[in-house]
């Protein structure tokens, strides 16, 4: 390591990811250095510090690599986009359990964990983070339950734990299946038409770029304990949604309303207040 390295590190997992390969950008934005947290290789620089681990083996020796860093941002979940598979409690939620327990017990002291708008369950509207929270797929159940526990055993560890509800991102590099990403594949293909639900669902999009900031950003505040939504705070239909990305981008398409139902996992229409994240990181 060079005397040009950073004095200041943060621990990843899933930093590979969609949304993990945007922290690291964050982090290194920021000067800071990553432990990269996870079973595939990265390439390994004066910032960047790979840790070989397996969520399903979180050993002490696997875990070396948190001790000397100021936070821990863990978005490794394994089993998306299928929100409605039961693994997510029945194999996920112990594995994550386990990770939460041996992290805490190598001395991580300030988490960051990423959960999702789907613990809030069917509710519509403004939702805020003093809510209570009734989770209506296997994934939202999951996370929740985790939540609870991570409440539990932090506090049992002196531990801040901040709780990040994500709720839509959208950006390069997400799975095919996302509207964005088959949006931009329908554009680059030079397709006339993009075929999508009636658009008139309320739903809450926020650039994944600014959500890699802002989960840093609750990293690096001492003061940022507990819920918070990590969201636009901006209620608009999906229809809006798109013709924006396209009117952004000067793309050209016509969108064919109502070729696809509504999904039946979520609520018609929803976004998340933003109150308290701008509160506690102005």
């Amino acid at each position: 390591m060079n005397k040009d390295a950073p004095s200041r590190w943060i621990a990843v997992t899933g930093a590979t990811g969609f949304l993990g390969r945007h922290v690291a950008s964050a982090i290194h934005s920021r000067g800071m250095g990553m432990v990269a947290m996870g079973r595939t290789p990265v390439p390994q620089s004066d910032w960047v510090r790979w840790q070989n681990f397996d969520l399903a083996k979180p050993d002490s020796e696997a875990l070396q690599g948190i001790r000397h860093t100021e936070a821990l941002i863990h978005l490794a979940w394994e089993g998306l986009p299928n929100y409605r598979a039961p693994n997510h409690v029945d194999i996920e939620l112990p594995r994550q359990r386990s990770f939460i327990e041996a992290a805490l017990a190598n001395g991580v002291r300030r988490l960051v964990v990423s959960g999702t708008c789907f613990e809030y369950g069917m509710q519509e509207g403004e939702l805020h983070e003093g809510l209570e929270t009734h989770p209506a797929n296997p994934y939202g159940v999951a996370k929740d339950l985790l939540r609870k526990y991570a409440e539990l055993e932090c506090g049992r560890h002196n531990c801040a734990l901040a709780w990040a509800r994500l709720f839509y991102l959208y950006g390069d590099g997400q799975a095919p299946t996302s509207i964005w990403s088959q949006l931009v594949d329908y554009v680059r293909r030079g397709e006339a038409v993009f075929p999508m639900s009636g658009g008139q669902q309320i739903r809450d999009f926020m650039p994944v770029s600014e959500v890699a900031g802002t989960l840093v950003h609750l990293a690096l505040r001492a003061d940022a304990k507990g819920i918070f939504n990590v969201s636009s705070g901006a209620s608009r239909t999906l229809e809006q949604t798109v013709r924006g990305w396209l009117t952004e981008r000067g793309w050209s398409i016509t969108l064919d309303l109502g070729r696809f139902p509504y999904p039946d996992y979520e609520p018609f229409a929803f976004w998340g207040s933003r109150r308290r994240i701008d509160q506690t990181l102005a």
